[in-house]
């Protein structure tokens, strides 16, 4: 009977010992392998009022996405609309040059709508860091292209 009795207690107590060795979840890293490599497309078409302050908020996001997945991520931003404006800006701010630049050493991708550009009357050289390989023919259908490639879509 005392050995049941111990063996009940050490069955309740588990559960309990288990949490008081938990690690904290605030502060704690992800256990090994817990992200797999990821394909994500993030979509830029910029925010009104203010679109400096909504593109440094997506660059940060893309920023912890990498950080968080320890880079096991490729990540693709396209811009088009007034997202493509911010490339604009960011030929004159040092600002926005360093975040795009700091993104981009770290393998993200920049992509602008042709149809954006045409409309604006753009050419490559015109957005800071654009070629034109980074130009796509639409930068809605181009999502929507690499969503059918296995990407996740993601519009912060």
């Amino acid at each position: 009977m005392l050995k049941l009795f111990a063996a009940i207690l050490a069955i309740g107590l588990g559960p309990v010992a288990a949490l008081a060795a938990a690690p904290d979840p605030m502060t704690a890293p992800p256990p090994a392998g817990y992200y797999a490599f990821q394909k994500v497309v993030y979509q830029n078409d910029g925010g009104a009022p203010d679109d400096k302050s909504y593109f440094l908020r997506l660059l940060r996001h893309v920023g912890a996405h990498l950080a968080a997945t320890d880079g096991k991520v490729e990540i693709k931003v396209v811009s088009f609309g007034p997202g493509v404006k911010v490339f604009q800006t960011a030929k004159t701010d040092p600002e926005l040059a360093k975040a795009v630049d700091a993104l981009r050493a770290k393998g993200v991708r920049f992509m602008m709508c042709r149809n954006t550009m045409n409309g604006m009357g753009l050419k490559p050289a015109d957005l800071y860091g654009v070629t034109g390989d980074d130009v796509v023919p639409s930068g809605v259908a181009e999502i929507a292209r690499l969503q059918g490639l296995g990407y996740v879509y993601m519009h912060p």
